[in-house]
């Protein structure tokens, strides 16, 4: 996964060919930080300034920080897929809102980048 986290931010990082750099963003915020760097050891302190940057101007300007999520989400499914979904979570003795956590955290922890 090109993926890196620090202090509950993630970035997504890709390799841009052209200026043979690794370019990153921070995910899950509205606000766009950028960092880039030639070496692996290179990005990871660059996005630890970006996000340790992020946070210092947020204080400097009163705004606070954006936490990447709020834990609330609306999914959109087909009725077949609802159906076995409430199903399935019933059979577990779990409410479909606790089944779908823990079938969503089960995925994520098999692609889950190593913290900082």
């Amino acid at each position: 996964m090109n993926a890196m986290t620090y202090k509950g931010y993630m970035a997504r990082v890709e390799f841009d060919s052209d200026d043979e750099i690794f370019v990153g963003h921070i995910a899950g915020i509205r606000d766009r930080v950028g960092f880039h760097a030639d070496t692996v050891a290179d990005l990871k302190e660059a996005f630890y300034e970006a996000v340790d940057d992020y946070l210092e101007t947020c204080a400097k300007t009163g705004k606070t920080p954006q936490k990447p999520y709020s834990g609330k989400m609306m999914l959109r499914v087909s009725p077949d897929i609802h159906r076995k979904a409430a199903i399935a979570a019933e059979l577990a003795g779990k409410s479909l809102n606790q089944w779908s956590e823990e079938i969503i955290e089960k995925a994520v922890k098999r692609k889950e980048p190593s913290t900082a």
